[in-house]
């Protein structure tokens, strides 16, 4: 029996080549693994004495020759393979071992082009594809932690068919990842006209959203910003996948922002969110915009997990905490509420870069669209009066964005915000593009007030936001996720007091809801920024 190992990852194949030398395998070999079997005292052939023929352009070329592939792909069921075989003077070749070089690996360090380009496995994937082919007369393993699998069904007198066929799939699994990675890399379109998207299973779900749904959890290879692929999962019992779709959803409002801000989302939406001097009075502001609909809730912190946190929630019933951290008092508090699940992103403020990309799954297609925002900070934003913008100037808002990386808000009414109304419009945008439309939202010093979410009209959100807020809703700021196609949603919002509206304006009846508002007194801006959210 012949074998050809060809690894450049060596992890545990010292003892997987004795194994093999122990039942009288031969073994073939190529340049950096051939010489590690050496030093292990453990005999092999080169591949270059082997087909007589030498390994050059700097190791590109040495596995690409009939007697190796020949080897690996005659089948010895027919009598033709196996005339043409001997007719060439190629010998079987009855197992191949190889795993690639890595290029996810390379890819993720950022190297050079030429480098990243080195990395792209030609040999690996052809032997390996030919194998894996042949499977009912090659073993093909590619895994490390299968070598344990494969000796110990050889000492017990052979591969299975069926083994043989699960370490095939295992092959085409991973070199069709493989080459979805380097087609990524290579791709100089947004959107290409082909698009292959490689994630492996990070776990198993216990079911879905509902019990009698099975599931499962997918995550790219090489992620570039934290998420919750990346979290690291302290206690707790196992994460569900209405957890991971809640924490990703809280994860996503905090990163926003760079002071203390707490997220506390329910069923995919926030019912709070707030920014303060501290994490602490961040999340008791996020939590108690809306306690009730708090319960069961998904909680999410850009700052470390204090014990004063932990003191707070302490007689509350969270699903999950995601953080940039936990201080060994909040852990310890914690530690008595085993269902809890803490999450630990370590890296949560330090990212620069993100995925520019996000996907939707619908029946038989996938929708891609970028993630662009605008940077909205508020010593990069202008905001200028101008009576009853057309449709055009609205739109050359956003237009003027993508050209210059700047933004310019127009205000419409005759009362202007103040500079405090202004920071609370800019926060309410930054959380309102996170909540499913209709959203209307109400915010004032930083936090949330009330949220409408979801609804089939704009003036049932308004009306539930207001409602939510009570009579917190005086002298707070509203936005909306999208214009304001009458001037009810206004009316509704003006009778609870609150004085600012900012919303991306557009409507052809933009002049009934200014006039609406400054009837009431509301300073409104339009952005041109539509928030939809599906």
């Amino acid at each position: 029996m012949r074998a050809i190992i060809s690894v450049f990852d060596k992890t545990g194949i010292v003892e997987f080549a004795r194994e093999l030398v122990r039942m009288h395998w031969e073994i073939l070999s190529t340049g950096g693994t051939a010489k590690a079997l050496r030093q292990a005292h453990i005999p092999v052939t080169e591949v270059s004495d082997y087909t007589g023929f030498p390994e050059i352009m700097e190791g590109r070329l040495k596995t690409l020759h009939p007697r190796i592939l020949g080897g690996i792909l005659a089948d010895r069921s027919k009598k033709s393979h196996l005339a043409d075989a001997k007719k060439n003077k190629i010998e079987p070749i009855d197992m191949v071992v190889v795993n690639l070089y890595p290029f996810e690996e390379t890819v993720k360090k950022k190297a050079g082009f030429d480098e990243t380009i080195e990395m792209i496995d030609i040999g690996g994937p052809s032997m390996l594809r030919a194998a894996a082919k042949n499977f009912k007369h090659v073993i093909a393993v590619t895994d490390p932690k299968d070598y344990a699998g494969v000796i110990d069904s050889l000492k017990k007198g052979g591969i299975s068919v069926e083994q043989r066929k699960e370490l095939a799939h295992k092959v085409f699994s991973r070199t069709a990842f493989y080459d979805a990675e380097i087609l990524k890399y290579l791709s100089p379109e947004l959107f290409p006209d082909t698009i292959v998207l490689p994630y492996s299973k990070k776990q198993d779900m216990r079911y879905g959203e509902n019990p009698h749904q099975e599931a499962a959890f997918y995550v790219s290879p090489d992620i570039v910003e934290p998420c919750i692929s990346t979290a690291e999962q302290l206690q707790g019992k196992e994460l569900s996948y209405n957890n991971i779709m809640d924490a990703d959803a809280a994860l996503e409002i905090v990163k926003e922002f760079a002071e203390p801000t707490a997220a506390v989302i329910k069923h995919a939406n926030p019912s709070g969110v707030a920014s303060a001097s501290d994490i602490v009075r961040a999340l008791q502001s996020a939590y108690e915009a809306d306690a009730l609909s708090a319960f069961g809730c998904v909680i999410a912190l850009n700052r470390a997990c204090t014990k004063k946190c932990a003191e707070f929630l302490k007689d509350k019933f969270v699903e999950v905490i995601v953080a940039e951290d936990f201080d060994a008092g909040a852990l310890k508090l914690f530690s008595g509420k085993k269902n809890l699940r803490l999450l630990k992103l370590p890296t949560l403020l330090k990212h620069n870069e993100r995925e520019h990309l996000t996907t939707k799954k619908v029946v038989g297609g996938l929708l891609v669209q970028t993630r662009d925002f605008p940077d909205l900070h508020e010593k990069d934003i202008k905001i200028v009066s101008k009576k009853n913008p057309s449709k055009e100037d609205i739109e050359d808002i956003i237009a003027h964005w993508k050209k210059t990386g700047k933004i310019t808000f127009l205000c419409p009414t005759k009362k202007v915000p103040s500079k405090n109304q202004i920071v609370d419009m800019l926060f309410g945008v930054k959380v309102c593009k996170h909540v499913k439309s209709n959203s209307v939202i109400l915010v004032k010093d930083k936090h949330t007030l009330g949220i409408g979410a979801g609804q089939t009209s704009r003036v049932d959100s308004s009306m539930i936001a207001v409602r939510k807020a009570g009579k917190k809703a005086r002298g707070s700021t509203c936005v909306s996720d999208a214009f304001f196609p009458f001037r009810d949603g206004v009316d509704a919002i003006a009778k609870a007091g609150v004085k600012t509206i900012i919303q991306p304006g557009g409507s052809i009846r933009d002049k009934e809801v200014i006039d609406a508002c400054d009837e009431h007194g509301i300073a409104m801006v339009f952005t041109g920024l539509r928030l939809f959210l599906h």
